[in-house]
């Protein structure tokens, strides 16, 4: 071992590639079918046989296994890529099913959702940022950073299923439309860190946020009905597509530990 390989730490989160960005998008897609399923075609939130708890009920539901991947998550002593890419898929089912319960059972509307979840999303990066002097997921390595990590990431899937059916529905562009903006909106992040000096841990989260309203949008286009802009597909099998393509993406696309300089380095 080379005395640069003693001054580097491996993060327990995955190196940011481009394969890295299409299995999130592809991810951010599969919970916003894979949340629907639970709440709307299990639960039957959107049916005439609703509860009104639907959305609660769902959010519960995934949340449990969602908390038990983020402990295992945090236990591991290395990155593992399918722990990491399914506890991944469970935040953004959960993002869906709390975004749901937020806008619609509690009556904030997707303005408000999104307003909230954005001055949480703020709030988790600023005190990760004042513990530990960044924010950069090169150095989720430690159970306290892990937890910022996991928070952060639970309040941006949160946030970008609001601001998804923000743009759809509010906005009045279609979920087809919404996904159009938000895959420009990338377009233009990746541009600045092509580009431009911009700091490019503000512009991973930037993306990483970006990423989840996209997934989001293009979930709903596949299964909602087509009076309401969908191509009315069957959730639990746009679903199942997608997380075999997942799973095919994860085995053959490079899936390695990001890495970061040591703290404090070695000099023998």
């Amino acid at each position: 071992m080379t005395v640069n390989d003693r001054n580097e730490v491996l993060s327990k989160v995955p190196a940011v590639t481009l394969g890295f960005w299409i299995v999130k998008i592809l991810a951010t897609t599969l919970g916003e079918t894979g949340g629907d399923t639970i709440t709307m075609s299990w639960l039957g939130e959107t049916t005439s046989e609703a509860t009104g708890y639907g959305y609660l009920i769902g959010t519960a539901l995934v949340a449990v296994p969602f908390i038990a991947l983020v402990i295992v998550q945090i236990i591991a002593r290395k990155f593992h890529p399918f722990l990491y890419w399914v506890t991944i898929i469970a935040s953004t089912m959960l993002g869906t099913t709390l975004a749901d319960f937020a806008d619609r059972s509690l009556g904030i509307g997707y303005t408000g959702g999104s307003t909230v979840l954005l001055a949480c999303v703020l709030a988790v990066l600023a005190a990760w940022y004042w513990s530990e002097g960044t924010v950069s997921v090169d150095t989720v390595n430690t159970p306290r950073v892990e937890a910022f990590y996991w928070a952060t990431i639970t309040f941006s899937q949160t946030l970008g299923t609001a601001l998804g059916d923000w743009m759809a529905d509010d906005a009045g562009v279609g979920f087809l439309g919404g996904a159009l903006i938000f895959g420009a909106a990338l377009a233009v992040v990746a541009s600045l860190y092509f580009w431009t000096g911009i700091s490019r841990v503000a512009l991973f989260w930037a993306a990483f946020i970006l990423t989840r309203p996209l997934g989001a949008t293009v979930g709903d286009f596949l299964d909602k009905p087509f009076d309401h802009g969908g191509l009315s597909m069957s959730r639990p099998i746009a679903s199942a597509v997608l997380a075999v393509v997942i799973v095919a993406l994860v085995l053959l696309l490079p899936q390695r530990a990001g890495r970061h300089p040591a703290r404090t380095a070695t000099n023998t």
